[in-house]
């Protein structure tokens, strides 16, 4: 069987950023929690909106495959953010399953580094620039 490595690559790009977006849209509006972390980790309270631009903004990018490396840095980044505000006392934490008790977060975050490395692929909108 002929490998068709641009087509797993879209298949990564759309598993990971959708489902990251099903979490920013659920936070249009509802960013209080958010900015109680901040706050209360003596950050200022409008860094809550940088929230959009991880759950939101970078995955529609990195779905229609514009500047995708650029994009799932920017995810990244956002991501390494959530664990060490909202999760830093259980990044190693275990589930009563035996798994990871983040390995969602996790998923996410080492998904966004494998899109980086590797790009959008031939499936994208654009896939000649070095962000791409």
């Amino acid at each position: 069987m002929k490998k068709n490595t641009d087509l797993g690559l879209l298949i990564l790009r759309i598993t990971v950023a959708g489902l990251m977006l099903f979490h920013g849209i659920a936070k249009l509006g509802h960013l209080d929690g958010i900015k109680g972390m901040l706050s209360a980790n003596g950050l200022p309270e409008f860094m809550a909106y940088g929230a959009y631009i991880t759950e939101i903004v970078a995955p529609l990018i990195i779905i229609v495959g514009y500047r995708t490396r650029l994009a799932s840095l920017v995810f990244f980044l956002g991501m390494l953010f959530i664990i060490f505000l909202a999760h830093a006392n259980d990044i190693f934490a275990i589930s009563d399953k035996g798994a990871f008790q983040n390995e969602l977060i996790y998923f996410y975050t080492f998904g966004s580094v494998a899109l980086f490395f590797t790009g959008a692929g031939k499936y994208a909108i654009s896939s000649k620039n070095i962000w791409d």
